[in-house]
C-alpha cells in the first residue's frame, strides 16, 4: 500500500510497558505460560515490525514501574547503548540491538528491586498500580524533543501504545488526564492493550485521541493482536489534520 503520509515523513512508536512486579507475580502464579519474558518477546517482534514499515521510523520503549519510569529503549538521556556485534549473516543489526537493549534494561530494573529487598531484609509492600501517567508524560516530552529535532520539511507522527496489566489508580487521574489532553494537542494517538481488568482511564484516553482500545481475550495470542495493530498503523493518519 502506498505511504499515505508522504515521502518526507517518519513515524515514532512509543511503547509503555507496565512492569508492576505485584501484577506480574500474581499472573505468573496463576498462568505459568504467560510471563513478563513472554510479553517482552511479543513487544520485540511488534517493535521490529514497526521499524520494518519504513527506514525512517523511530521507536522508544518505556517501563512504567511502581515508583518511577525508565527508558528501556533507547537509553535516555545522553547514554549510548553498548553495541553488540552480530554475526554477518544478513540479519538486520538494529533488530538484535532493540531486543538486547530492552532485555538488558529490564534486567537492571528487576535487579534494582531485588537489591532493595536485600537491603531491607524483607519484602517491602508494593503498590498494585504503576505510574502510567508519569510514563506518558515522559513519552510526550521525548516525542516533543524528536519533533523539534526533525530536519526541515520532514514531519513526525507519533503513536503511544500502553500495554497495561495492573489496576487503575484514582490518585493519578489529574496527571493522567493532563497527559491525555497534551497528547491531543500534539496530535498524538494513544492506543491501549489491556492484559487484565478494563481500564476506565485508558478508555477515555483512546476515545479522546482517536486511538484503539483492546482488552486481550487470550494472553497467549498477544503477538497476533499486536501484529494486527501494526497493519493498521501503516495506513492510519493522525486523528487531527
Amino acid at each position: 500500500m502506498a505511504d499515505t503520509a508522504g515521502k518526507g515523513s517518519s513515524s515514532l512508536l512509543i511503547i509503555i510497558l507496565d512492569t508492576n512486579p505485584v501484577w506480574w507475580g500474581k499472573k505468573k502464579a496463576v498462568d505459568g505460560q504467560f510471563s513478563l519474558s513472554h510479553c517482552v518477546d511479543c513487544i520485540s517482534v511488534f517493535a521490529n515490525s514497526h521499524l520494518m514499515l519504513a527506514h525512517k521510523n523511530k521507536l522508544a520503549v518505556i517501563a512504567a514501574h511502581t515508583d518511577h519510569s525508565v527508558f528501556l529503549y533507547p537509553q535516555y538521556p545522553g547514554k549510548q547503548a553498548e553495541i553488540v556485534k552480530l554475526p554477518d549473516d544478513g540479519q538486520y543489526e538494529a533488530f538484535g540491538q532493540v531486543e538486547g537493549q530492552i532485555r538488558a534494561q529490564l534486567k537492571k530494573l528487576i535487579m534494582k528491586d531485588k537489591e532493595q529487598i536485600d537491603e531491607m531484609y524483607e519484602v517491602p509492600e508494593q503498590p498494585s498500580d504503576s505510574l502510567i501517567a508519569g510514563a506518558m508524560a515522559v513519552a510526550l516530552c521525548y516525542a516533543n524533543r524528536l519533533e523539534k529535532e526533525c530536519p526541515i520539511g520532514e514531519a513526525l507522527s507519533t503513536r503511544l501504545m500502553v500495554i497495561k496489566g495492573s489496576e487503575d489508580c484514582p490518585s493519578q487521574y489529574m496527571n493522567f488526564m493532563n497527559a491525555v489532553f497534551t497528547a491531543q494537542k500534539q496530535n498524538i494517538i494513544i492506543d491501549a492493550c489491556i492484559l487484565d481488568k478494563d481500564s476506565g482511564l485508558l478508555q477515555q484516553a483512546c476515545d479522546i485521541t482517536g486511538g484503539m482500545y483492546l482488552k486481550v481475550p487470550q494472553l497467549q495470542g498477544l503477538l497476533q493482536y499486536l501484529m494486527v495493530r501494526t497493519q493498521n498503523m501503516s495506513i492510519r493518519m493522525p486523528f487531527f489534520p
